[in-house]
């Protein structure tokens, strides 16, 4: 049986402040990744490929503000899928789909509650599919997502008007298991650690494991680290937890597919900054100081890039050092 990390008292902050950071820095990402897409030299991945017999993953368009990834499993008489979306990717994720299979989707997962993973809901939930995420996702949905909608532009990058919001109605504290025989999904809650609600898909069967945002694989964007119910510790222990799971394929929130290094070389580059920050702030040394002496580029598939990185760096200081007041 997978091990369930302990849930563990954390700091909750303001997030404003973190959310508008972000949301600034997406609207200047976009801006540089429409130039980037633009490239001959770019190669661009297959936007579908499937992993095993009935298992299919769509690669998440950053430039085209379609960024998360999303997986499928179409069992015996419906589909579960993995990851929303922004509406406009969810309304291509569903074309994608019935290109693999006529069976309705049934089933929605929400990984987490942040905005490209769940504001393509309304979609799925035309189509006939039942959102479902962990208690807690349902929850920060409801709580910290209000104010994502609210900004949704500043987010997407797109007029959001026309959309509405749809929220999970199955949730589950622990684990939801779906098996017909053939495929086994087990809906495992990890959480707290990239939000308080993280959630993972695992497949025994396939060796297959859809970590949502816990894990990206060298996307543009790096890790969002800034999310009021971020738990580090419990971060890093949810990744050492899952590289020990008999996984083949890694199918991270962002990125290209990876396997079980890629979970280890994403606690080590996580782990590296926090313990660095952590170092500075208990030396009485300033976010501007820690910007310009924190060196991560040993981790080529993360620290590379260096606006990413930056950013991190900036947010994980503004929180921890909001814990200590």
């Amino acid at each position: 049986m997978p091990f369930y990390p302990p849930f563990t008292p954390h700091f909750k902050r303001s997030f404003t402040d973190a959310i508008r950071a972000v949301a600034s820095f997406v609207r200047i990402i976009a801006f540089v990744l429409a130039l980037i897409s633009t490239s001959p030299a770019v190669a661009q991945a297959p936007t579908v490929r499937e992993l095993a017999p009935g298992v299919f993953y769509y690669f998440g368009d950053e430039a085209q503000q379609k960024s998360a990834n999303c997986t499928w499993i179409v069992f015996k008489d419906y589909v579960l899928a993995i990851d929303a979306n922004y509406p406009w990717g969810a309304e291509e994720i569903i074309k994608e789909i019935r290109k693999t299979t006529d069976k309705p989707v049934r089933f929605i997962f929400n990984t987490h509650y942040h905005h490209d993973h769940t504001f393509g809901n309304s979609v799925f939930a035309d189509a006939g599919a039942t959102i479902v995420s962990t208690q807690k996702t349902a929850t920060e949905m409801q709580t910290l997502g209000s104010y994502e909608w609210a900004h949704g532009s500043e987010y997407s990058g797109r007029n959001m008007e026309g959309y509405r919001r749809a929220f999970p109605s199955l949730t589950f504290d622990a684990k939801l298991i779906f098996d017909d025989g053939i495929h086994r999904v087990e809906l495992i809650n990890m959480g707290p650690a990239h939000t308080g609600g993280d959630g993972v898909a695992y497949l025994p069967r396939e060796k297959i494991l859809v970590t949502g945002d816990l894990c990206v694989n060298g996307n543009p964007w790096g890790n969002n680290v800034a999310d009021a119910d971020a738990d580090y510790d419990q971060w890093l222990a949810v990744l050492q937890t899952m590289a020990g799971w008999d996984v083949t394929i890694v199918i991270p929130g962002h990125g290209s597919p990876g396997t079980v290094e890629t979970l280890r070389q994403q606690r080590l580059y996580l782990k590296d900054m926090l313990d660095q920050v952590r170092k500075g702030i208990k030396a009485g040394k300033s976010k501007q100081e820690l910007l310009k002496e924190i060196d991560l580029s040993n981790h080529p598939v993360y620290g590379a890039n260096q606006v990413s990185t930056t950013r991190s760096i900036g947010l994980m200081y503004d929180k921890l050092a909001g814990r200590q007041k």
